[in-house]
């Protein structure tokens, strides 16, 4: 941070929490601002605000939490959660059928004896692989839940958590998603398919958040972690990573008006996706939706998608990154992706070059501007066409973002998020 400025950053980081500040001061009730992102356009972005007292609840537990989604009536609610809610409390084994055995699961289907040529497809139900569908279906029942239109659920102090869930957001209106810490689904059953790439690979259900054909969402003042079981400390099976986790953040399907603020991002792998395919059948209802604003955002200890996106108009200002060890990429530009990346800030470690920062899976204009590499101005275009010219990207979304609220220097971006963003910081 250049010298003297350490008291301005004080001074906007109480214009920001003044501005974010609503006049009733409870924070259950705050709606989305006027002008915040994406999520901000048409109608806005009210959650349960209206909720009467009868539809607001406070729940300490998984049954609490899934009843107070699921109770009748298309009226606003409010699910305060206190605690930590986790959804698989009993832990994996209370969720395998019986006769599922991962050790018999190992011993069938290892390289050296069922081979690299074929997949799993068509093993009976009584097969281990049998048995392990059986016991993922039993999980995906249990950790997947539906959010209603017209819904907050919000934390309740610092340290309120929701474990082991994933969140649906599926063809509805109106939700909002704050002051959570959000540990991962830890998938208990990942498939081996051996035709996966060279090696075969473990492959991974459940994303933590999905909004999936919906519209409206703010998620707001969350912290989206593996928590307890990173991919650092898990093991590896037939010589590649037994990989349990998916995505932290999903929008797809047509999904529209999102804004991520004040979150932070850590300790995963594919981190957000905007858009999943770039199939013609997708793309028909994803062109002219998938429109996303992440701003005032920690993404730090992650390998990709921070965001990767494909058709949306997405803006992603005032962010700080912090890449660890095994960083990959940050921005992912995809099929017909309209990025605008400005005044946001990269710490990268010694021999990681901004060239990095961005990369092309398909030809789409993209605008990075005013955005800070370690401290230092830094033409993310041009050094990465610079370094990797086979992958050249072209400069110019082709339009230009209009909701944005308090946009700030990208050299006080990293202090203003590490004073604001995260769990139990929401107002």
């Amino acid at each position: 941070m250049p010298a003297g400025c350490a008291a301005l950053v004080l001074a906007l980081t109480g214009t920001a929490a003044q501005a974010h500040t609503p006049a009733h001061h409870d924070p259950a009730r705050r709606t989305l601002p006027a002008g915040d992102g994406w999520a901000s356009y048409g109608t806005g972005t009210t959650g349960g605000a209206a909720a009467d007292a009868a539809r607001v609840r406070t729940v300490t537990d998984w049954a609490q939490f899934t009843a107070a989604l699921a109770e009748g009536g298309d009226a606003p609610r409010i699910i305060k959660v206190k605690g930590v809610v986790d959804a698989v409390a009993d832990g994996c084994d209370a969720l395998a059928v019986p006769g599922y055995d991962f050790g018999a699961y190992l011993e069938t289907y290892a390289p050296d004896t069922w081979g690299l040529e074929r997949d799993l497809t068509g093993e009976p139900d009584d097969s281990p692989e049998g048995l392990r569908r059986a016991s993922a279906a039993r999980q995906d029942a249990e950790i997947k839940v539906n959010v209603p239109s017209d819904t907050t659920i919000i934390g309740v102090g610092r340290g309120a958590a929701i474990k082991g869930a994933s969140l649906q957001i599926k063809d509805v209106d109106n939700v909002i998603v704050r002051n959570l810490t959000l540990e991962s689904p830890v998938d208990c059953f990942p498939q081996w398919d051996p035709t996966d790439g060279d090696r075969g690979n473990w492959n991974s259900e459940y994303d933590t958040v999905v909004v999936h054909g919906s519209t409206h969402v703010w998620l707001d003042h969350n912290t989206f972690t593996d928590g307890a079981h990173p991919d650092s400390a898990a093991p590896t099976h037939f010589g590649m990573l037994y990989q349990q986790h998916d995505g932290e953040l999903d929008i797809v399907k047509g999904a529209n008006y999102v804004t991520a603020s004040w979150n932070v991002f850590t300790e995963h792998d594919k981190t957000i996706l905007v858009g999943n395919s770039d199939s013609e059948s997708t793309a028909v209802g994803d062109r002219g939706k998938l429109k996303a604003t992440f701003h005032h955002n920690l993404f730090t200890d992650l390998t990709e998608r921070t965001p990767r996106v494909r058709f949306g108009q997405v803006d992603v200002y005032n962010n700080h990154f912090v890449a660890g060890s095994g960083y990959g990429y940050s921005f992912g530009v995809g099929k017909e992706s309209q990025l605008v990346a400005e005044h946001n800030a990269f710490t990268l470690p010694r021999g990681v070059s901004p060239a990095k920062v961005l990369k092309r899976w398909n030809d789409a204009p993209l605008t990075a501007r005013h955005n800070l590499v370690n401290g230092r101005p830094v033409d993310l275009i041009a050094v990465h066409n610079a370094e990797i010219p086979e992958e050249t990207l072209r400069s110019g979304a082709g339009w230009t973002p209009a909701l944005r609220t308090s946009v700030h220097p990208a050299w006080a971006v990293p202090a203003l998020v590490a004073l604001g963003a995260g769990a139990g910081r929401a107002r």
